[in-house]
């Protein structure tokens, strides 16, 4: 299941390169074993060792009709990410790779029982960050039962793509994968954009900051891809998408709000596990509520309540909850794309107080049903 709440952007490709050379990194419990930086680098390497240029595999008469359709349609939403957003003009999403598996990698994040604040992993260049991503859902599942066995909270999540910074132009860029290649025009669209966004502006050890400006470039570049070149079947579909959407945000970031409030009150750690408990069977049953209703049936969120838990929300708010500043910044910019990438390219690289300090500044007042 893809939450779009967007979990699904990683360093863990430069993470591993990158890592390797220094042998071992620090990170919030001890030190990392150089068998999880191995890992990182042989599955980075597999995927781009695997890629051919989009041009051939649509001129390869065994390519079916259907992918050779979708990658034609990547390649024109790369062609525009470049011309309409001023996103990077390079090798990257230029190759497409079959993994022949369901994900690209499996992210693994924890938290403890009482807090939404994410357990980190350290690393060079890219800073602290609240994931740990796996190219086998094995490896994935043992790092969270290691966690667990600790008394945290865990999340293991599919992740389709990951972004390497644009480091790795020299190995070809990040290539499509067919992780993603078939999801509907919107969300295809939308993903290509935020992970080119990565390559912008990048703050080290800010997972907030970086995911949720790519998030806000996916949903700017996402809305003038489907108004300007978006099918009408893809415009019908699309809307009906973030509908549902805007509804998994409102009940999410609601439940967020009340457990980050009741685990910072002067509760006793029992009434808090009661108060807990209370508040994710609300969120289930709202859940229930709305595929029963509006949803019509749709389960493709089912996974993600049936388990949420500190760890999932937590990542949640990783992707979303400085879009709204974001947003404000770019109208601000006059709607400029380039401005607002220096603009975001200057905030990276102040020190990590000022810099929350302006997004708070440019956070409009909640309102009463989210819509970021």
């Amino acid at each position: 299941m893809r939450l779009r709440g967007w979990l699904v952007a990683s360093a863990v490709g430069i993470v591993g390169l990158l890592a390797l050379a220094v042998g071992t990194v620090c990170v919030t419990s001890g030190c990392s074993s150089l068998g999880y930086l191995a890992q990182s680098a042989a599955g980075h390497l597999h995927i781009v060792n695997s890629a051919r240029p989009v041009d051939d595999w649509i001129a390869d008469p065994a390519t079916s009709e259907a992918l050779r359709t979708r990658l034609e349609l990547a390649k024109r939403m790369r062609e525009f990410a470049v011309t309409a957003l001023k996103l990077p003009d390079n090798d990257s999403y230029r190759r497409f790779t079959d993994l022949k598996r369901p994900a690209a990698v499996w992210n693994v994040a924890a938290a403890p029982e009482l807090s939404l604040r994410l357990e980190t992993w350290c690393y060079p260049v890219v800073g602290c960050v609240g994931y740990r991503g796996y190219y086998a859902q094995a490896d994935a599942d043992a790092e969270a039962a290691a966690l667990r066995a600790r008394g945290l909270e865990t999340t293991v999540y599919p992740v389709p793509a990951y972004s390497t910074l644009g480091k790795m132009e020299w190995l070809g860029g990040d290539p499509l994968l067919s992780t993603f290649i078939q999801w509907p025009e919107s969300e295809l669209a939308r993903l290509i954009f935020h992970e080119l966004a990565h390559q912008v502006a990048y703050a080290p050890g800010d997972s907030m900051f970086n995911e949720s400006f790519a998030t806000a470039v996916e949903r700017l570049g996402g809305e003038r891809w489907m108004a300007a070149e978006g099918s009408p079947g893809g415009r019908t579909l699309a809307a009906a998408i973030e509908q549902r959407r805007r509804d998994f945000r409102g009940i999410t970031q609601d439940a967020r709000r009340a457990l980050d409030a009741l685990y910072h009150s002067a509760a006793s750690d029992e009434a808090k596990r009661a108060g807990k408990a209370e508040i994710m069977a609300r969120l289930r049953a709202g859940h229930a509520a709305l595929k029963a209703g509006p949803w019509g049936g749709f389960a493709g969120y089912d996974a993600f309540f049936a388990n949420a838990n500190n760890a999932s929300l937590g990542m949640q708010a990783v992707y979303l909850d400085w879009v709204p500043a974001f947003s404000a910044l770019f109208e601000r910019e006059g709607s400029d794309f380039e401005r607002f990438y220096a603009e975001v390219r200057r905030l990276a690289g102040l020190p990590r107080a000022e810099r929350d300090a302006t997004l708070r500044g440019l956070t409009p007042p909640a309102p009463d049903h989210p819509t970021n």
